[in-house]
C-alpha cells in the first residue's frame, strides 16, 4: 500500500485547506484511513480518522468543530477539510491507513502504512 498526501500550503488565519489522500496497491477490503499531525519539535499527535465504510468518524478535541475527514471510496482518497485554521495548526499533516480497528484510530501505533507528509502553515 502507498500513501500519497497532497494540498498543503501557507495559509492566513481563518483561511480554509483540503488535504488529499490517493492510496494506491490496496487488495482486499478499505482500511481505516487516518490523519496524523506533527509540529516542529513536538510528537506525532492524532487528527481524525475514518471507518472502513466512511459512516463513523472521530477528532481530537482541539479540532472538532473546524475539520472534516470524508472519504471518495471510488477514487481511493480521503479527504481532511480544514477551515477556520489557526497558528497552532502549523504542522506536517501525514495520512495512514490502518488494517485493523475504528476503535484503534487515535493510536499512531496501530496505522501499517504513511503517506509521506504535506506541510500545513498557518500565519497569524
Amino acid at each position: 500500500v502507498q500513501l500519497q498526501a497532497s494540498g498543503g500550503g501557507l495559509v492566513q488565519a481563518g483561511d480554509s485547506l483540503r488535504l488529499s489522500c490517493v492510496e494506491s496497491g490496496r487488495t482486499g477490503s478499505p482500511n481505516v484511513m487516518g490523519w496524523f499531525r506533527q509540529a516542529p519539535g513536538k510528537e506525532r499527535e492524532f487528527v481524525a480518522v475514518i471507518s472502513r465504510s466512511g459512516g463513523r468518524t472521530d477528532y481530537a478535541d482541539s479540532v472538532r468543530g473546524r475539520f472534516t475527514i470524508s472519504r471518495d471510496k471510488p477514487k481511493n482518497t480521503v479527504y481532511l477539510q480544514m477551515n477556520s485554521l489557526k497558528p497552532e495548526d502549523t504542522a506536517v499533516y501525514y495520512c495512514g491507513a490502518n488494517q485493523g480497528f475504528f476503535d484503534d484510530g487515535n493510536d499512531f501505533s496501530a496505522y501499517d502504512y504513511w503517506g509521506q507528509g504535506t506541510l500545513v502553515t498557518v500565519s497569524s
